[in-house]
């Protein structure tokens, strides 16, 4: 099963239990395979929230036996430096600042580090060091939230 089926089979699942899949890992390596699974809500993901997902996903995989290798199944919240792997996420931390990675140079680069301008369906806009980029969503290997920490006082 490759990730695009994997992704299809739980997605359903995941967001009729009330979360949203935001991201999805397949790590095949021997005897160590892990599928990882990042869920969010509303009100963020504890713990209680990992465990009410692994339990469903875990019944699911074994119904279904998608697939026939061992393997570890993790769930997680997206944490602090989130992948955006929909555009929801990319509209959601507009003015944020975030890392990108291309498959293939742009530009004469294929790492971008700024501030999320705007995004659509076909791109992303980015400010680096003052000048803005477009990027076409078709081209970006990763997008990462970068975190930001507020001292208290």
């Amino acid at each position: 099963m490759d990730f695009n089926d994997l992704k299809l089979l739980i997605e359903p699942t995941v967001n009729k239990i009330g979360y949203e899949l935001t991201d999805l890992e397949m790590k095949w390596s021997g005897e160590n395979n892990l599928i990882r699974i990042f869920i969010d809500g509303p009100e963020g993901i504890g713990l209680e929230d990992c465990e009410a997902v692994s339990q469903q996903i875990g019944m699911l995989m074994d119904i279904e036996e998608p697939i026939t290798d061992d393997y570890v199944l993790e769930v997680s919240s997206p944490g602090l430096d989130r992948r955006l792997t929909k555009i929801d996420h990319y509209l959601q931390f507009l003015g944020e600042e975030v890392r990108v990675r291309l498959v293939s140079p742009q530009d004469g680069r294929r790492n971008f580090r700024g501030h999320l301008l705007t995004a659509n369906e076909g791109f992303i806009e980015i400010k680096v060091d003052g000048e803005v980029y477009k990027l076409s969503i078709d081209t970006i290997d990763f997008t990462r939230l970068i975190p930001v920490f507020k001292n208290k006082k």
